[in-house]
């Protein structure tokens, strides 16, 4: 999932990780999971995704979209944190 949100520059969010192709288990107890991927403007303008925030859940559908709003803008303000993202 995490490399998901990398790629596409978007949050991910999984209900069910056992239904994710491709997952990948940090936890063997994990059941849902919301990747939130820390994008910025370039100086040249184009967008670039620094990392990712990854929170997974042991209670399958453990997100919302009150959860995945807060988080979003928790990446933005790790993002703004950054002085080279400043720039």
């Amino acid at each position: 999932m995490c490399s998901t949100a990398y790629l596409r520059g978007e949050t991910v969010r999984v209900d069910n990780v056992h239904a994710f192709e491709g997952h990948i288990a940090c936890d063997a107890e994990t059941r849902s999971e919301v990747v939130v991927p820390l994008v910025y403007t370039g100086a040249d303008g184009e967008l670039r995704v620094l990392g990712v925030l990854d929170l997974d859940c042991v209670t399958e559908a453990g997100f919302d979209d009150v959860d995945v709003r807060a988080l979003e803008k928790i990446a933005e303000l790790v993002v703004l944190s950054c002085e080279w993202a400043k720039e």
